[in-house]
C-alpha cells in the first residue's frame, strides 16, 4: 500500500510512518507500505493512503483520504490547534492519535467491517485499561472507553479489563528492590513451520549444546554478583526457549544447580521450567526439576490433530502428549501449562475444538491460546512452505477459534491473566493466557505488562531496565545465535557493567 503525507511545516511526516504501518497492517493485513515520490491521485494506481494536516483558527485537522479495490474513501479528525505548540512528545501523541483514527475511519467504510480490536494497533492492548483502573475507573468504565473511543469489540474489551485486573493485582506482589530472572536455552529437537524464535535443531547443533551451557553457568555467576551486590532479589524465575527439556538430565541438573547457588532467589513466589515439546520429556528430566525447585512447567502441544502436527514439523503424536502430561502428574507438578495455536496450517474449527477439549481433559492449571502470527524467518514465510501457506484457516475461521476457546473456558472456570497482540496475526486477534484462579504466571505478566525489570541469560536474550519513576525502559540485547552468544564474552560483561550502573543510579535516587 502506497502512503504519502503532504507537505506541511505543521509536523515531520516521517515521524509518523510507524503510525501509519500500524494501522495498516491492522485494517489490510496483507499490505506492505511504500513511500512513493509522488502523491497516489487516481484509483488505478491501487491501494494507497494519503495523509494531509492542516490548521484553520483554532482548529487542527488530520484528513485520511484511501484507495482500496477501486473505491476511496475519506476520514478525519480535527483538535484544538494549540496542541500543536505543546512539547513534541505531546505533539507527537495527539498527532498520530488523530492520524489512526482518520485512516481507520476510512478503512473500516471501505470494509464495511471492524477488527475485533478497533483502532488499537499495539502489542500490549491492556495497558490502556490497567491505566484507567489505577486512576480510579471502574471496570465498567474502563470496558466503555475501550469500546467508545477505541472502537474495540464488547468480547474483547472485555478479555483486555480482566487482564488489567490481574496485572493490578500482580503489581502488588512487587516490591522495589526484586527483579525476574528469565534464561534462554535456544535449542530444539526440530524447528516448527510457523516459529521465527532464534532456534537451532539440535541435531544439527549438538556440538554447541555443552559449551553453551558452559558459558550460560558463567553468566549465571556474573549475574548473581550483580544481583547480590545491587540488593536486589528474584521475584520470579522463568527459563524458556526454544525447548529447555532439549538438554539432557545431566545438563538441566548442573544449570538449575548452579542458578539455585548463584541467584538471591529467597522471595522467588514461582520457578518456572517450559518442558514444552513432549518428544523431549522423560521422567529422569522431571525428577531433576522436582529436586531442584521448579514449581510450574510448560507441555504444549499446540494441536492434538495428527496431521496438523506433521504439517507444522512435529515428530511427536498425541499420544506422546497425554503419556508427558501423566509423566508429570507422576514427577508431582501441580500447575502445568498448555500452548494450543489457532490458525494451523490444515487446521480446522473443528480439528481445533478436538484439540481444546482433549487440552480440557488432561486438566491443566493453565492453558494459553495462541493465533497464529506469519512471522519472517519462519518456513511458512520464506519460501520453504509454501505448501502450507495455502493451507492456512481464513481470518473468520481463526476467530470462531478464538471464540470457542473463549466460550468454553470461561465455563470450565477459567480467567484470562493476560493478554498480547503481534504483527501480521491471523484476523487480527490476540493471544490470551488462561488460567484457574490463583493459579496465574507472574512472569507472564510481568514480562508483557512491563511491570519491574527483567534480566535475561543466554543466546536471544532481551534484558528491559524499567525505571519506575520514569517509566523508561533500556534493552539490552545478548547475540541472538548459540555460536555468537559464545563468541561474546566481552559483550556479556559489558551489558552486565550497563545493568549495575543502572540500578546504582536507581539506588543513589531512592536515597536522595
Amino acid at each position: 500500500m502506497k502512503l504519502w503525507f503532504d507537505p506541511s511545516p505543521l509536523w515531520e511526516p516521517e515521524r509518523y510512518h510507524y503510525a501509519a504501518e500500524q494501522m495498516m497492517l491492522t485494517l489490510f493485513p496483507g499490505q506492505r507500505p511504500e513511500y512513493p515520490p509522488q502523491p497516489p491521485h487516481r484509483l488505478e494506481e491501487g491501494a494507497s493512503a494519503r495523509f494531509t494536516l492542516s490548521r484553520d483558527g483554532d482548529r487542527a485537522l488530520l484528513s485520511a483520504r484511501v484507495i482500496w479495490a477501486d473505491r476511496a474513501a475519506a476520514g478525519e479528525r480535527a483538535f484544538p490547534a494549540g496542541e500543536l505548540d505543546a512539547p513534541p512528545a505531546a505533539v507527537y501523541h495527539t498527532v498520530q492519535h488523530a492520524l489512526k483514527l482518520a485512516f481507520y475511519d476510512a478503512g473500516t467504510a471501505l470494509l464495511g467491517r471492524e477488527p475485533p480490536w478497533g483502532a488499537l494497533t499495539g502489542v500490549r492492548p491492556v495497558k490502556l485499561p490497567t491505566r484507567s483502573l489505577a486512576a480510579g475507573a471502574s471496570p465498567e468504565e474502563a470496558r466503555l472507553e475501550l469500546e467508545r473511543t477505541y472502537r474495540v469489540s464488547p468480547e474483547r474489551a472485555g478479555l483486555a479489563v480482566d487482564c488489567a485486573r490481574a496485572s493490578l493485582a500482580a503489581q502488588r506482589l512487587l516490591e522495589p528492590d526484586q527483579v525476574s530472572v528469565y534464561v534462554g536455552i535456544p535449542f530444539c529437537p526440530t524447528r516448527c513451520a510457523y516459529c521465527s524464535f532464534v532456534s537451532a535443531d539440535v541435531g544439527r547443533t549438538l556440538n554447541l549444546v555443552e559449551p553453551y551451557v558452559e558459558a550460560l553457568l558463567e553468566e549465571t555467576d556474573a549475574m548473581g554478583r550483580l544481583l547480590k551486590e545491587a540488593g536486589l532479589t528474584v521475584r520470579s524465575f522463568y527459563m524458556g526457549g526454544g525447548t529447555p527439556t532439549t538438554l539432557s538430565a545431566e545438563q538441566m541438573d548442573r544449570l538449575l544447580s548452579r542458578c539455585r547457588e548463584a541467584l538471591p532467589l529467597e522471595s522467588c513466589l514461582e520457578f518456572t521450567v517450559e518442558a514444552g515439546r513432549p518428544d523431549t520429556i522423560t521422567r529422569e528430566k522431571l525428577d531433576v526439576l522436582r529436586r531442584r525447585g521448579v514449581d510450574r512447567i510448560s507441555i504444549n502441544p499446540q494441536t492434538l490433530e495428527p496431521a496438523v502436527l506433521t504439517a507444522i514439523g512435529r515428530r511427536h503424536t498425541p499420544g506422546d502428549i497425554s503419556e508427558a502430561c501423566a509423566l508429570a502428574r507422576q514427577a508431582g507438578f501441580s500447575c502445568i501449562n498448555m500452548d494450543l495455536i489457532a490458525g494451523l496450517p490444515r487446521d480446522s474449527f473443528a480439528g481445533f475444538r478436538r484439540s481444546l477439549e482433549g487440552v480440557l481433559a488432561m486438566g491443566p492449571e493453565n492453558i494459553t491460546v495462541h493465533t497464529l502470527a506469519l512471522k519472517k524467518g519462519s518456513r511458512l514465510m520464506d519460501g520453504s512452505g509454501e505448501d502450507l501457506a495455502g493451507a492456512l484457516p481464513g481470518g473468520e475461521e481463526t476467530a470462531r477459534m478464538l471464540d470457542f476457546s473463549r466460550e468454553v473456558l470461561t465455563r470450565r472456570g477459567y480467567v484470562p491473566y493476560y493478554l498480547y497482540r503481534q504483527k501480521y496475526m491471523s484476523g487480527a486477534l490476540e493471544n490470551v493466557g488462561w488460567a484457574r484462579p490463583g493459579s496465574e504466571n507472574l512472569y507472564n505478566i510481568v514480562m508483557m505488562e512491563e511491570l519491574q525489570s527483567v534480566l535475561s541469560l543466554g543466546a536471544g536474550g532481551v534484558t528491559k531496565l524499567i525505571d519506575p519513576a520514569s517509566g523508561q525502559i533500556l534493552r539490552l540485547t545478548n547475540p541472538k545465535y548459540p555460536h555468537d552468544y559464545l563468541a561474546s564474552r566481552e559483550k556479556r560483561e559489558a551489558q552486565l557493567g550497563e545493568m549495575a550502573a543502572f540500578f546504582a543510579r536507581r539506588g543513589e535516587e531512592a536515597r536522595t
